[in-house]
């Protein structure tokens, strides 16, 4: 296997847990390289159902080494309970690391984030109210703590100097928040410090280094549709999903990176707010919604449900630097008469097409889906091993969006186990 990029090509969602899951087989090390605890993967193994939000799903195997890099953002509390939550599901983490350079999210972002949504109005975004938003704005604001801060008497308190009296102003004068005093942070910090401890790697350069000729698995968050740069802004996530972004949240150059797999449902989910052109608010969508089981891991909320989009997908693949296609959840499609791909966007305003994506989210309230139908194939994929085994109508709908993709399909998921996944070559 090559170093691979493992991104998701949608709204996030796409099943990358488990695309991820079956490539950590063959992989010596699996750094997560952007996102947070609003991250919600589920890998059905053994007989088990494990949720991941932001250890490496690759932490199932003994000889993989798992590494939260740099472009993290780290909920202690979160990632204690996820920690125990595994544990007790017979989990160990001997090979879990941590970059120093992760940067932490402290409650007053959680704070913030929630008062942000709550008194938003029409300009909602819809977060997961995790606080990741408020950690990667002081993080580019250059007053959010590092891991490494812990562990430096000097760091630590250097940074509270620097920014607890502006923070504290804020909280009090823009949200009526509560403010926090230096013996607050300085406590929690302790408590946070012996919580990673067991985890941080200072000799990040060094382990880097060795796995240097070894098989790299870089894993994303959320999707490209929601990347920060190249997403449905300003209804996206506060990190770059991105392929690119490997390259800067895990410690390594562009130059490790070989290929990128966009991980895409066979139809199309988000949550939250922002525009879905395709978005289906009628029996279909709810048919989608209960066969699929599209229900947030991380917060429960439903999931709205729509045909796949290929216009989005098309441009996935070109912004996210797509190589290969991981096609998920083909099997929801079983029971379905008819499918249909959007292959365009039409404004009603003035009759434009759109074949190339729109960047422009607010004109997207005035665009409808031009769609082509293709016939279902009516039975149970879900236990097919082999590609040459499928429908004949299953493989015209693969042929049909690897042809508006512009991007080959070389996985297909017709289920939740591992063993219900198709190697195309």
């Amino acid at each position: 296997m090559k170093n691979t990029v493992v991104i998701g090509a949608q709204w996030g969602d796409e099943g990358k847990a488990k695309i991820t899951d079956l490539l950590s087989q063959n992989a010596d090390l699996i750094i997560r390289y952007q996102g947070g605890c609003n991250a919600g993967h589920t890998v059905v193994a053994n007989g088990q159902t494990y949720k991941f939000h932001l250890i490496p799903s690759g932490i199932l195997y003994d000889k993989t080494t798992c590494f939260i890099g740099a472009g993290t953002v780290i909920h202690p509390e979160s990632f204690e309970k996820e920690l125990n939550e595994l544990k007790n599901q017979g989990v160990d983490f001997k090979n879990l690391k941590i970059s120093p350079l992760a940067t932490i999210t402290m409650p007053y972002h959680i704070e913030v984030d929630g008062w942000s949504e709550a008194n938003s109005g029409k300009g909602k975004i819809g977060t997961t109210k995790r606080g990741i938003g408020p950690t990667y704005t002081d993080k580019m604001a250059r007053c959010a703590f590092k891991i490494q801060d812990l562990y430096s008497y000097e760091a630590l308190n250097a940074k509270i100097e620097m920014m607890l009296s502006l923070k504290n102003k804020t909280l009090e004068k823009v949200y009526g928040l509560e403010p926090y005093t230096k013996d607050c942070i300085i406590s929690l910090c302790e408590t946070y410090a012996e919580l990673f401890k067991p985890y941080v790697c200072f000799e990040w350069q060094d382990m880097l280094n060795r796995f240097k000729d070894k098989t790299i698995l870089f894993e994303g968050a959320q999707g490209v549709m929601l990347d920060i740069d190249y997403g449905t802004y300003p209804f996206v996530t506060s990190s770059n999903p991105i392929g690119g972004g490997a390259a800067t949240g895990s410690g390594y150059g562009p130059t490790m990176i070989q290929d990128v797999i966009g991980v895409s449902k066979a139809y199309v989910t988000r949550v939250g707010e922002g525009p879905f052109v395709t978005e289906l608010t009628d029996e279909i969508g709810k048919k989608i919604q209960e066969v699929g089981h599209e229900f947030g891991v991380t917060t429960g909320r439903p999931r709205r449900c729509g045909w796949f989009d290929a216009v989005t997908m098309k441009y996935a693949v070109l912004v996210g630097g797509v190589t290969h296609v991981a096609l998920t959840k083909m099997d929801v499609f079983d029971d379905f008469d008819e499918i249909k791909i959007c292959t365009a966007y039409k404004d009603c305003r003035n009759d434009k097409f759109y074949t190339l994506y729109p960047t422009d989210v607010f004109i997207h309230k005035y665009l409808e889906p031009v769609y082509e139908t293709l016939p279902g194939w009516k039975t149970s994929i879900s236990g097919i091993k082999r590609y040459e085994d499928l429908p004949e109508n299953a493989k015209k709908y693969i042929a049909r969006v690897e042809d508006l993709i512009g991007a080959p399909i070389s996985i297909l998921s017709v289920g939740p186990d591992r063993e219900q996944t198709i190697f195309i070559s």
